[in-house]
């Protein structure tokens, strides 16, 4: 291969397992479904549970309590994490960068605790030449909070626009680019960061349309034709062996207001599916400039599917007030805000802010247990998508052996053929945490290493076929994951030695890697007067 390969890195947000089609989803994602299957699927790969962390820990190959960001971006000093991408790191932009590569973000940070002024943890700071985006987590799809172009905000070029929807715009912004580098005499580097389909559920209403009907039937028949669609894919072999519904949600039989139930997950759908079209959108882009055949491609989840109800706690006026961006939108056609997940709300519209629940959460992690937050395989589980025509990778197979998002940046670097700095920002750079899964696209053996989370005190170490796994502030649980992803079974009380074993293996690497005990973040916050649900974010 004579020249450099471009990298695109594409990070859906709040995206459960089974939510795109060649995961098993109803839902209609024919760009994505084309990478798998002219790529390399993965059945066992993992983020860290939670927006920020995942973002910290694929852009730094570290683990994310080493970056600074442990929970999400609030500066919980001295009791906790300061919230902020540290100096004690470098991301991938910065290295490619200093490689020769052009770089450009598109899309989502949630890097910085400090949003309103430049500073060191702000993208355009740690090696992104082009960034247009928002820098904070959620927010609105039609006026988007702290949507920032380099380093100026540009928040009135969404109301600006009678038909601005955000994810268009990260498409369409990043097709730009594309356009631009197909000039250039040297590669690029590009982070696709969409907000969708995270929280709230609003979608333009011709493609809720396309989705209506579609849910009708409800999560309890939706879910077992997942499960069937993932069975006869291969992906999860005999790992799963029957699919159940969370046991604190009732049957769809049961359930009230169905109508309005299907109405939330034709949304979210929806907006799955507008990502998908934008994909597609990017893929043409660089077929059309020709650069798709060296371009490696990375398509993945930063958590597992949501399961906040919203306002989070307290009242609607309580969550506004704890969430002052929501003051500034004025639905273009007039009306207030309407927030929250009750019946009287339709979602969709601009003028509503809501999510789809714990119910339908349950239906995109199909078939696992928990939600984002929770380190069992609903909040850590993710499809992971490479497709690099030119790289000799194995199209069309699923690689089965166990990764995470530490594993990136080497894979990328091995791509690339760029080696990690020992030196930056004036410091040293922590040896990487991952290893490169390039070998195994190319169809080699994968090496074998061992996997860490922790997140608000849920914990968990995954050591070959063990899985070692904690809800805080619950005992231990061990799992087989060769025979039990769906975590139904408790092996822990039949092999205590083993328990005994990851225990140990787990505080050596949380002490190493600094993890703050939640113990001692939450005594700070009690201290402060404040709940738990306030140290969680």
């Amino acid at each position: 291969m004579t020249s450099k390969p471009n990298v695109l890195l594409i990070l859906a947000d709040d995206m459960g397992f089974s939510d795109i089609g060649c995961y098993g989803s109803e839902i209609d994602t024919p760009h994505i479904d084309r990478l798998a299957a002219a790529g390399v699927r993965f059945s066992q790969f993992y983020n860290t549970a939670r927006c920020s962390p995942s973002r910290a820990s694929m852009l730094t190959g570290l683990h994310p309590h080493q970056t600074g960001i442990g929970i999400l971006t609030k500066d919980d000093r001295p009791h906790g994490y300061p919230g902020s991408l540290n100096d004690r790191c470098v991301t991938v932009a910065e290295i490619l960068s200093a490689a020769g590569y052009a770089t450009s973000l598109v899309g989502k940070w949630h890097l910085a605790s400090n949003i309103r002024q430049p500073n060191d943890a702000w993208p355009t700071r740690r090696g992104f030449d082009h960034f247009y985006g928002t820098l904070a987590g959620s927010c609105s799809y039609f006026q988007p909070a702290s949507l920032t172009r380099g380093e100026r905000n540009v928040e009135a070029e969404a109301t600006e626009k009678s038909d601005y929807y955000y994810t268009d715009a990260i498409s369409q912004e990043a097709c730009t680019f594309v356009r631009e580098q197909s000039h250039a005499q040297k590669p690029f580097f590009m982070y696709v960061a969409y907000t969708a389909p995270h929280w709230p559920l609003q979608a333009n209403e011709e493609d809720i349309a396309k989705y209506r009907g579609r849910y009708d039937e409800g999560w309890d028949v939706l879910r077992e034709r997942r499960m069937q669609r993932l069975r006869e894919s291969g992906l999860l072999a005999d790992a799963v062996q029957d699919c159940e519904r969370d046991p604190e949600e009732p049957a769809w039989e049961q359930a009230e207001h169905k109508a309005w139930e299907a109405r939330r997950m034709e949304v979210y759908a929806a907006q799955v599916h507008r990502m998908d079209q934008g994909i597609g959108e990017l893929l043409a882009t660089l077929k059309q400039t020709g650069q798709l055949e060296n371009t490696l491609i990375f398509f993945l989840s930063d958590n597992g599917a949501c399961a906040e109800v919203l306002p989070l706690d307290g009242s609607a006026e309580a969550f506004k007030k704890r969430r002052p961006d929501l003051d500034r939108l004025k639905p273009r056609h007039g009306g207030d805000l309407q927030v929250g997940n009750e019946p009287s709300i339709v979602p969709g519209s601009e003028d509503t802010y809501a999510s789809y629940g714990r119910a339908w959460a349950n239906l995109s992690n199909t078939p696992f247990r928990l939600y984002k937050r929770w380190t069992h395989e609903g909040g850590i589980a993710t499809p992971l998508i490479v497709h690099w025509p030119a790289g000799g990778l194995n199209n069309g197979a699923i690689v089965r052996a166990p990764f995470q998002l530490t594993d990136i940046l080497p894979t990328i670097l091995e791509a690339t053929q760029v080696l990690l700095p020992e030196h930056g920002n004036n410091r040293d750079i922590p040896k990487g945490e991952g290893c490169s899964f390039l070998p195994v696209l190319r169809g080699g053996q994968p090496t074998d290493h061992t996997l860490y989370w922790e997140h608000t005190g849920n914990a968990a170490i995954r050591r070959g076929r063990w899985k070692l796994v904690r809800e805080y502030p619950k005992p231990w649980e061990l799992y087989d994951m060769d025979t039990d992803r769906a975590e139904k079974t408790d092996l822990a009380l039949s092999n205590r030695e083993v328990v005994r074993e990851l225990v140990a293996q787990w505080e050596a690497w949380a002490d190493r890697v600094g993890v703050v005990p939640w113990d001692h973040v939450l005594a700070g916050y009690r201290a402060e007067g404040k709940s738990e649900a306030d140290a969680a974010g």
